[in-house]
């Protein structure tokens, strides 16, 4: 659990309203989230103390978000920035933005998620920016790799390092570890994709003891994609049991739709589509109902691999067509580009010229875009598993 600092100064009514959020957390904590909730919502409701209420609120929109409850999460945010503007004290501003930001995220608004980002990293000169930088170049981080911005990611994810380097911020350092190893998923280094994960699931056996499970449950996650990639399907398996296992135990919705949706991808690739399909259908149930519509754009793009073993061509352009307008709606050029790639080769298979022609030319118009070629040998990057290497100033090259 995620809650940022303590800041109320203990006079008449504050001291109350500390211990009810107090007890909140510790009903949140022991995994009673309706008690917590109950308790944080009545706070709310009759605190006249803008410290307190702005605390509150960093509660609830924790806990929402655990959920995969992004609207709730997103209308507390805007009402902790009110409270901030209110108290007009910038450290509070700086924390506010960031949930702001964090919320958007987990919306795929990317570029508000830059741009609140970028406010935060403005408002330098707060006490409390030193100890949060670390998180806004974070969700920096995951939005522009949410936009296929992969340079500006990969510069994002290591000054989030570094500041959880500086700060011995280890909970920090899990969480860059598992989008470091998401990246190189996309950009297809499996081998650096394991890594990162591995790292994380080290930082949680050292040092999480004290820390909540999701810890665990997530470094797990991202170790079973990069295993999947390397088509070790039963380590793949075993870990995404693992994450489930966990996220079942804290209702941790979004992470379960995420599992769903690599059980799906791995009975995918063991060519069996009718286990695959149901899981497909489960994961896509739970990203619609929170929002997370990249999480929907890869389900489709599954569905479509899933019609395409069927040799069903229509059935896999229905989900193509869909998975391209939550990739263009979102600004996700990777996964236009991926639509471009099946749908290439479901027009040559048909012997379509006209089609065929006219996804080739989106095709090299979206290598184009991503920018994905190595400076070295001029080959594009991302279209096999290689080693690549990434240098301080984060362009990356082939280690070749």
């Amino acid at each position: 659990m995620n809650i940022f600092t303590l800041r109320i100064a203990p006079e008449m009514g504050q001291d109350q309203t500390k211990q009810q959020i107090e007890k909140g957390l510790k009903l949140y904590q022991s995994n009673q989230t309706d008690k917590a909730l109950h308790v944080w919502t009545k706070v709310l409701e009759k605190t006249s103390d803008p410290g307190g209420k702005f605390r509150v609120l960093g509660c609830l929109i924790t806990a929402h978000s655990e959920m995969g409850k992004y609207k709730d999460m997103l209308k507390y945010a805007l009402e902790q920035i009110d409270t901030a503007r209110e108290m007009e004290d910038p450290d509070y501003l700086t924390e506010g933005y960031l949930n702001l930001a964090r919320s958007n995220e987990k919306l795929c608004d990317f570029q508000k998620t830059v741009s609140y980002c970028k406010t935060c990293l403005n408002m330098q000169g707060t006490t409390v920016s030193l100890q949060l930088n670390g998180q806004v170049c974070l969700s920096m981080g995951n939005a522009y790799l949410g936009l296929s911005v992969f340079q500006k990611a990969l510069e994002s994810y290591e000054k989030a390092l570094r500041y959880a380097h500086n700060n011995d911020d280890k909970m920090l350092e899990c969480r860059v570890c598992c989008s470091l190893g998401n990246i190189y998923v996309h950009l297809k280094d499996y081998e650096k994709a394991l890594f990162f994960p591995c790292k994380a699931a080290e930082l949680v056996n050292d040092y999480g003891k004290s820390w909540s499970l999701k810890y665990r449950a997530m470094s797990q996650f991202h170790m079973s994609v990069a295993y999947r990639k390397l088509e070790r399907l039963a380590d793949a398996m075993e870990c995404c049991e693992e994450s489930m296992k966990i996220a079942l135990q804290h209702g941790d919705r979004p992470l379960q739709a995420l599992c769903l949706l690599n059980f799906a991808d791995i009975h995918r690739c063991r060519h069996d589509v009718n286990k695959a399909f149901p899981r497909y259908e489960s994961a896509l149930g739970i990203m619609t109902e929170i929002g997370n519509r990249l999480g929907q754009a890869h389900v489709y793009l599954g569905v479509a691999k899933c019609w395409l073993l069927q040799k069903e061509f229509d059935k896999a352009l229905e989900s193509l067509e869909r998975a391209q307008e939550l990739a263009d709606g979102m600004g996700n050029k990777l996964c236009t580009l991926k639509v471009h790639c099946l749908r290439e080769g479901i027009y040559r298979n048909n012997k379509q010229q006209e089609e065929l022609r006219e996804q080739v030319v989106k095709f090299l118009q979206c290598v184009e875009e991503l920018e994905l070629y190595c400076g070295m040998c001029g080959e594009s990057i991302g279209d096999r598993d290689q080693k690549l290497q990434a240098l301080p100033c984060s362009h990356i090259f082939h280690l070749k």
